[in-house]
């Protein structure tokens, strides 16, 4: 697919740094994509995101479908121009959002049939049609539909699962219009099984993608589970393609998942975290709700260098958490999206300077408590 191009500068071991060129930009890998779900990252202004330096951001097709709906989008010049957000976007297929909804749907082998969470109409989703949403809204990057595996799952019901996910991933690509500096990516599912991952991995390579995906990921297993999921499925995957490991954002993840050769990454934990009161700071994890904030009158953050990190106390960051000001989510949302992308540019930094262990070691003596329990 014309000039929708990545590009791998450095590798220290399995960890990788590099770039992807799309139509609206090009993006620094490894990198954190901020979820936009409805065009919006929670609590925090574009201008702000752009600032930051933030390259990419994610939005959801099957919310963006129903409303204000595609069609609309597009008439308006598309999802960019409609936002105000002149870089890359990246939009899911819809299909976790329907999958989720599991008393709402039925899946046969032409798509999936569900009710709308807002009106009640019946909708169809097929692997056509969630191609056709995601170019009229001119996503840089779109996604295959696909069906995500429950866990904990049989060997026999992932293998059922994975099977018709391929069938519409070639039903994807086939639908799919070659654009020059937009990209199309396969998605790896097959459960917690290696076998099944490591089948439709070289499925999906044979089909040919821009990139590759990794779901059915962060859905209940544990930290070890999605590691040994993680090595087993990049076997097959070309190292000239980016690799997104979808839905996955604690920072314990994230570098275990770049030492094994990941590049993206998204997750809404930042701003739901920003939303109740919680942040991530260069000294760990912390929760504004708590009283020993009270009478703390050190700033959010003194080893980040953002005016909302600095010049806010605790003290005063939890009166506005516990009053439910919405000055409170603005701040700790844009606080720990700076976080991430800092993280994330120093996780680039480490690689290409061959100190990524020393770096991972650093992260996590000061962040113990990101270590799932």
């Amino acid at each position: 697919m014309a000039n929708f191009k990545f590009s791998l500068e450095n590798k220290y071991q399995k960890a990788r740094a590099g770039s992807i060129e799309t139509f609206h930009g090009k993006i620094k890998t490894p990198v954190f994509m901020p979820v936009g779900t409805l065009g919006s990252v929670k609590a925090i202004f574009q201008r702000d995101l752009e600032k930051l330096g933030i390259e990419i951001i994610l939005a959801n097709t099957y919310h963006l479908m129903l409303r204000p709906g595609d069609r609309l989008v597009k008439e308006l010049g598309g999802l960019h121009k409609f936002i105000n957000w002149n870089r890359p976007i990246l939009t899911d297929s819809g299909g976790y959002q329907v999958w989720s909804l599991s008393k709402l749907r039925k899946i046969n082998e032409h798509g999936i049939n569900f009710v709308s969470h807002i009106d009640g109409k019946r909708i169809e989703l097929t692997p056509e049609s969630a191609i056709q949403i995601q170019e009229r809204l001119n996503s840089d990057i779109s996604m295959v539909l696909d069906e995500c595996t429950e866990y904990p799952a049989s060997f026999s019901r992932a293998e059922e699962s994975m099977e018709l996910s391929l069938r519409w991933a070639n039903r994807c690509k086939n639908t799919f219009t070659s654009r020059e500096g937009f990209g199309l990516f396969g998605i790896i599912q097959g459960g917690m099984f290696e076998t099944l991952r490591k089948k439709c991995s070289e499925k999906l390579s044979k089909i040919g993608f821009d990139g590759f995906a990794l779901g059915g990921l962060s859905v209940g297993e544990s930290h070890e589970e999605m590691i040994k999921t993680i090595d087993f499925s990049l076997e097959n995957i070309d190292e000239d393609k980016p690799r997104y490991l979808m839905g996955v954002g604690r920072p314990i993840d994230i570098f275990s998942a770049v030492e094994r050769g990941i590049d993206m990454f998204d997750c809404v934990l930042p701003t739901r975290f920003g939303r109740n009161g919680r942040a991530f700071t260069s000294k760990g994890e912390i929760n504004l709700r708590n009283a020993i904030y009270l009478k703390d009158d050190s700033p959010l953050d003194e080893g980040l260098d953002l005016y909302v990190s600095q010049n806010f106390s605790k003290s005063y960051i939890h009166h506005l958490v516990k009053n439910n000001e919405i000055l409170a989510c603005m701040i700790l949302s844009l606080h720990n999206i700076a976080f991430y992308k800092k993280m994330m540019c120093d996780i680039r930094e480490s690689i290409i300077n061959k100190k990524f262990y020393e770096l991972k070691k650093r992260y996590s003596e000061n962040h113990e408590k990101y270590k799932r329990t």
